[in-house]
């Protein structure tokens, strides 16, 4: 069940244009590399440095990253990206960041519906697989792109700790 939905998410990308330079054998890459690579990441790279977390993403890991896509920060309500890009919320944009990260390298067949995930942040994710894979709802658009310090999972929704 999970490689057919696995195969279905992977057919699905390719037609939705994520495929991009983030499919591409990137093993010689980070994390940081590939998404500043990919133009569907631009404002999760801005978070990113905002938030002064590119050197920790960019450092041996391994880490396992949900990356939400520009669409999934545009979906937030109107303000909040930029509220979270000023300097007085670092914090909280570092806070959310690091929620989307999982230390160790978390491939998709790793994977079992129900299972909850530490984050970096502290706080615990939760994944589905009944129904496609699911990270605290936001659907896994394109799984298993591997980096030279881990993997990312680029899902289509930005996920909030609690």
């Amino acid at each position: 069940m999970f490689r057919r939905t696995y195969l279905g998410l992977a057919a699905a990308t390719l037609m939705t244009g994520l495929s991009g330079p983030a499919a591409a054998d990137n093993h010689d890459m980070d994390i940081v590399d590939i998404a500043a690579g990919n133009e569907n990441f631009s404002t999760l790279v801005a978070a990113v440095k905002a938030a002064d977390l590119v050197e920790t993403l960019k450092s041996d890991g391994p880490f396992t990253v949900f990356a939400p896509t520009d669409d999934a920060f545009a979906a937030l309500p109107k303000g909040t990206v930029a509220s979270l890009l000023e300097p007085a919320n670092k914090d909280q944009l570092t806070s959310i960041l690091t929620y989307h990260v999982v230390p160790g390298k978390v491939m998709s067949g790793d994977l079992s519906d129900g299972m909850m995930a530490e984050t970096v942040q502290g706080g615990s994710v939760t994944i589905g697989t009944m129904a496609g894979v699911t990270v605290d709802g936001a659907n896994v658009v394109q799984a298993d792109i591997e980096a030279s310090n881990g993997v990312i999972h680029v899902i289509d929704a930005v996920i909030m700790p609690e």
